[in-house]
């Protein structure tokens, strides 16, 4: 068998890329004794791992040359955009079989469903906080009725019809796409699209160790609209106040407005709360394994990988309830967290308290959480979904 992944972007191709996504996807094939390589346009850089290949832009929209790679499938990982749709369409009639990745909550048009895809607009515009907030809204509003009905749904759909598979990160996304597909193409057209996630690295696993009370936080600290550290702080000083044996590790980028807030902290209250700022691998995985509970305060997550991570860890989720936290509707799905039913500090405080409760209860199985989510996400299990669904089998994929 050789199955190669592609995404049409010129990201990096070192370590970082392979840890992930359609990078770590490829390594998942080669973990199952399939030959497998990740493929990009661009230059040779630097730091490219050996079983990427580079290639020029025009190479991934020829039949040619797809054809001469001689594969039996790709994975695309190219978002459905329609100026990647003759990438798609060159697979296609290279005669490879298709499986095209959906990175989102599948709320992509209007046509997914009106009510949500506004709720979503108003989330991704920063829920009206402040007066930018309110018009970025109305811009992704007129633009998803005018120029995303007209011109980007057609050209979307144009794209979608090339894949043997619509491949969705969550039940609840591919719920919305199967709708949106029914409008493109109809039933045949929606019964091609199955639930496959993101994978996971192995190194994210249970070790049998006791856990500690604590919560464990992990984002881009700098983006502000997205990873909410304004909600992450005034949660996390409630949450130390309130529980005198709860301590919070925080990875990821420390801003001034982090390091300012954990230095105001009270002192008992200072010294239960880390920012460990960017870790590696290993040292998050380590986090994770001692955590009990992975918090996140995000707006809105496409997958949320690092919530994939600490549920392969024996880590169960908190986290806000919302239509675009597709993701985190399934991940505490297993005895494996819960969602805040209220959007706010107040209601994460108390979903937080309830976790950590359920942990002293005996409620949480770290070891039986860990391997019902690895079977699901560890990379080389994504790549065995994979094939899965090239033999025709795989109805949503272990949900």
């Amino acid at each position: 068998m050789r199955w190669f992944t592609c995404t049409p972007v010129a990201f990096g191709g070192g370590a970082d890329f392979f840890a992930r996504d359609s990078g770590l996807l490829c390594r998942g094939f080669q973990a199952l004794g399939v030959e497998s390589r990740a493929v990009m346009p661009g230059p040779v850089e630097a730091g490219d791992a050996a079983d990427l290949i580079r290639t020029e832009f025009n190479n991934l929209e020829s039949a040619a040359w797809w054809r001469g790679q001689q594969l039996d499938g790709v994975v695309l990982y190219a978002w459905g955009r329609p100026k990647f749709r003759k990438v798609a369409a060159a697979i296609a009639q290279a005669g490879i079989f298709l499986v095209l990745n959906q990175d989102h909550g599948g709320l992509v048009s209007p046509l997914a469903g009106i009510g949500d895809w506004l709720r979503e607009q108003w989330i991704l515009a920063g829920q009206g906080r402040g007066a930018s907030a309110r018009l970025r809204f109305a811009k992704l509003v007129l633009r998803g009725v005018s120029a995303g009905l007209f011109l980007t749904d057609p050209l979307r759909a144009a794209h979608l019809k090339h894949g043997n598979v619509i491949a969705c990160v969550s039940p609840k996304a591919a719920e919305h796409f199967r709708k949106l597909c029914r409008v493109y193409g109809g039933a045949d057209l929606a019964r091609r699209v199955r639930v496959l996630p993101h994978p996971v690295e192995p190194r994210f696993r249970f070790a049998g160790a006791a856990k500690r009370r604590q919560v464990a936080c992990v984002g881009r600290w700098q983006d502000a609209v997205q990873k909410r550290p304004w909600l992450l702080m005034e949660v996390v000083g409630l949450l130390v106040a309130a529980d005198q044996r709860v301590e919070v590790v925080i990875a990821g980028p420390v801003t001034p407005a982090l390091e300012g807030w954990q230095r105001a902290l009270p002192g008992p209250q200072r010294e239960r709360v880390q920012l460990r700022g960017r870790v590696e691998r290993d040292e998050l995985a380590g986090i994770l394994r001692d955590s009990q509970v992975f918090y996140s305060p995000s707006a809105f997550e496409s997958f949320g990988i690092a919530a994939a991570e600490a549920l392969c860890c024996g880590c169960s989720v908190v986290a806000g309830r919302s239509v675009s936290m597709a993701s985190l509707e399934w991940f505490v799905g297993e005895n494996s967290g819960q969602l805040a039913e209220v959007d706010d500090a107040a209601g994460h405080l108390r979903s937080l308290e309830r976790e950590l409760g359920c942990w002293e209860q005996g409620e949480r199985a770290p070891q039986a959480m860990a391997e019902v989510w690895g079977s699901r996400l560890h990379a080389a299990c994504v790549a065995a979904q994979v094939m899965e669904l090239a033999q025709g089998g795989c109805s949503d994929c272990r949900v």
